[in-house]
């Protein structure tokens, strides 16, 4: 039976199918590559291992994967067994504002103590990355959090993000009771989409004044906000981030009576010493900000 292809087989029942294994083989190998390697497998041992849609492990399939899975499962820790049981990967997930602004130096720091150490950085949003975490795609993420996270999960709070609204430097808009006072704001709103907990938060509140004013621009990051009200796109609700600076064409304006985003940490499992090198940085560094 030739190992690449049970390997190639790993990644299709571990992550679903063979798009989403392909995304996630730690190596450059094209979609049509991987279908006929599966095929050879299937070919060979005479049975058909899973259905192709929507996706499901066939009986045979289950019972192969069942078997291989611990094996493939485990390379990287028996690699970190044979270096010594020295970590030297990590997976991370964070917003962009937090990669850029806050990482650097926490990654400058722990690598002082795992020099040979390689990181692994990704975009995206809480829901995404406990799915990810989850399903061992990540080790640390860093992001907003609402509730207590799913089972398996471990959450630590860093730091509380208050709520503002962006406007163009040479707005009228000083206070935002000057809105709410409206009748009807006009201003297109910017915002997150609304699973995300900057929308919620800022919905919840507007809630709470009795005011109606709902996104007119969804965008994917916190620095597509500023970017959009920069050109005089609309108004943006975001977070005021600590030590980070607003385009010089932007200002902020406080919303001091609505619930701020929590920032913090996500984990899977037993906390290894590598993450726990990050999460005891990571304090300090929200230490320092608090």
């Amino acid at each position: 039976m030739n190992i690449h292809h049970l390997e190639l087989f790993y990644y299709v029942a571990r992550h679903g199918g063979i798009t989403e294994a392909v995304r996630n083989i730690p190596y450059g190998i094209q979609q049509p590559a991987v279908s006929g390697q599966v095929a050879q497998l299937e070919e060979y041992l005479g049975v058909t291992l899973f259905q192709r849609r929507p996706f499901a492990l066939t009986p045979a399939g289950e019972k192969l994967y069942q078997f291989i899975q611990p094996f493939f499962a485990n390379l990287d820790l028996m690699a970190s067994e044979l270096q010594g049981g020295k970590a030297r990967q990590v997976r991370l997930g964070a917003s962009t504002i937090v990669l850029r602004e806050h990482l650097p130096e926490v990654f400058q720091n722990v690598r002082k103590r795992f020099p040979k150490l390689k990181i692994s950085l990704r975009e995206g949003y809480p829901a995404e990355f406990e799915s990810l975490l989850q399903k061992e795609e990540l080790d640390l993420a860093v992001t907003a959090i609402e509730k207590k996270p799913a089972a398996g999960l471990h959450s630590m709070a860093l730091v509380e993000l208050p709520l503002v609204l962006l406007v163009e430097k040479d707005s009228r808009i000083t206070a935002a009771a000057q809105l709410w006072q409206r009748d009807k704001i006009e201003e297109p709103l910017i915002c997150l989409p609304a699973v995300e907990a900057i929308c919620k938060n800022f919905q919840q509140g507007l809630a709470r004044l009795g005011v109606d004013w709902f996104p007119s621009i969804e965008v994917s990051s916190v620095d597509l906000i500023e970017t959009y009200v920069a050109n005089g796109f609309g108004i943006g609700v975001s977070v005021q981030v600590p030590k980070a600076r607003v385009a010089p064409n932007v200002r902020a304006v406080p919303l001091p009576d609505f619930s701020p985003v929590i920032l913090g940490a996500l984990w899977r499992g037993k906390t290894s010493v590598l993450v726990q090198a990050f999460l005891d940085e990571m304090q300090l560094r929200a230490k320092r900000f608090a």
